[in-house]
């Protein structure tokens, strides 16, 4: 006897038999990502054979190895037991191919390969694909049209408004030492160096340090940091989709949001100065223009204007890198001074000497600093702002110890394990700045706070200032 279909059967057995259907092209769907993964890291491991590191599980890597606040420490014994490099699994087929040797890092930086998208896409909703993110023609365009905002004349105009901006940390440092000896100091040095860049770039008028409404976004930017460190270490949080629906993600969402209504407010108060009678003329007199001129008055190369997207991508980037990097760098200095009280007091008598009467540091006096300036690079050595940077390999790379590497590796430079190997650095966890004596040799990638090669750091001109008689030099 037929049934009919309008009976419960029919339908019931659609739904098992569609249930089946999908069950079945799920687990092909599995199988064949599985074969990929399994794939993909047997590949891998043939191209990495010549560079060993640690035992590895299949699936969590190293992670038994590393705890979560002493990776950077962790790390070293594997600097001292594996020559110049080695990969460090993260889970699965993810790893970071980690060099730490001067010879590795010329090499690698001495090429035109683009950043890797691991990890710097966890940026991107935050600072939006500008300078630091770039890859390409786009970016050596946007280079190019920054990189004047950063000529030496331009720079000789800041110096007193950076010193006005410490004074006003130190004040407001002087009045909380009445209430507490202890000054936990990095969220005001952040605020200086916010200050700096809203008054040198950005045309700000006004004081940053004292505005409450700033304290908002330098907490953004703190937040935005550990946010984007968690993500990197948990496998889960790499999927966008799943990361939005986590309270960590929630929380970034929000702090992007705080931190873009601050640059808009930058920039919109900057158009609107613009528009007023005879401003634009003053700008066009200008010999040479601050960040944000820059970016209002380009014209890229098809002579059109450039977009409100990438003007905003610009203003966040260099909001963020002209700040924060600086304020984490002057802090690390600051501790580490303060750790070695001897070299903190010959720093203070050196500038004493040099000030005389005067009350602020001025461009002249920059170059006649020679032990402040070798505790400061001894700082950054021991403490850099940015412990390493990524590049994915466009084409095969071989080292100078005849080991290569195929197209596709992620190569990450450890700038910090770099500055701490013994092999480059004798005693390297000793504060020593006779290591920067006037004379002292060298590697030329041996000191990397800022990088080096085409896409080094692009206020970085020299290290050392020039002597106030010699030429200006533009630093491209």
């Amino acid at each position: 006897m037929s049934v009919s279909v309008l009976s419960p059967t029919g339908p019931l057995g659609s739904v098992s038999g569609l249930l089946q259907v999908v069950t079945l092209l799920s687990l092909v769907l599995l199988l064949l990502k599985a074969a990929q993964l399994y794939l993909r890291r047997q590949w891998l491991l043939k191209a990495l054979k010549d560079f060993p590191s640690p035992p590895s599980h299949w699936l969590f890597g190293h992670k038994h190895e590393f705890q979560k606040d002493q990776e950077l420490q962790h790390f070293l014994k594997w600097v001292e037991k594996f020559p110049c490099a080695c990969p460090r699994w993260l889970w699965g087929s993810n790893f970071a191919f980690q060099v730490y040797d001067p010879d590795y890092a010329k090499v690698i930086l001495g090429r035109p390969d683009p950043k890797s998208h691991e990890p710097y896409r966890f940026l991107v909703p935050w600072i939006g694909y500008g300078l630091l993110l770039l890859n390409g023609q786009t970016w050596f365009q946007h280079r190019r049209m920054l990189t004047p905002a950063f000529h030496y004349d331009i720079l000789k105009t800041y110096v007193r408004i950076m010193a006005d901006s410490v004074q006003i940390m130190l004040d407001k440092w002087e009045k909380l030492i009445t209430q507490d000896p202890y000054v936990e100091f990095f969220e005001h040095v952040s605020l200086m160096t916010l200050d700096t860049i809203m008054k040198c770039a950005f045309s700000y008028q006004g004081s940053i340090q004292l505005d409450r409404n700033s304290h908002s976004y330098i907490q953004a930017v703190g937040n935005l940091n550990k946010l984007i460190c968690s993500r990197l270490r948990n496998a889960f949080y790499q999927s966008d989709f799943i990361y939005r629906l986590t309270p960590d993600g929630r929380l970034s969402h929000y702090a992007c949001q705080v931190a873009h209504q601050h640059t808009e407010q930058v920039i919109k108060l900057r158009k609107a100065d613009l528009q007023k009678e005879g401003e634009m003329e003053k700008i066009r007199r200008k010999r040479h223009l601050d960040f944000l001129d820059i970016l209002l008055c380009a014209k890229m190369e098809n002579g059109h204007s450039l977009s409100d997207q990438n003007l905003k991508a610009e203003v966040d980037t260099f909001m963020f890198e002209g700040h924060d990097t600086t304020a984490s760098g002057i802090s690390w200095i600051l501790y580490a001074l303060a750790m070695h009280p001897k070299h903190q007091q010959a720093c203070r008598e050196e500038i004493q000497s040099l000030l005389g009467d005067g009350a602020f540091i001025t461009w002249d006096h920059l170059n006649r600093m020679p032990y402040t300036t070798m505790c400061i690079k001894e700082a950054l050595r021991i403490y850099p702002p940015v412990p390493n940077i990524s590049r994915v390999l466009s084409k095969p790379i071989t080292f100078p110890d005849g080991r290569s590497l195929p197209k596709g590796i992620r190569v990450t430079l450890n700038i910090y394990s770099l500055h701490h190997n013994p092999k480059v650095w004798s005693n390297p966890e000793v504060f020593d700045p006779s290591r920067f004596a006037p004379g002292s040799a060298q590697h030329s990638h041996a000191f990397l706070p800022f990088s080096a090669g085409s896409r080094n750091c692009v206020e970085v001109h020299e290290w050392d200032p020039p002597a106030p008689e010699e030429a200006p030099l533009t630093p491209f």
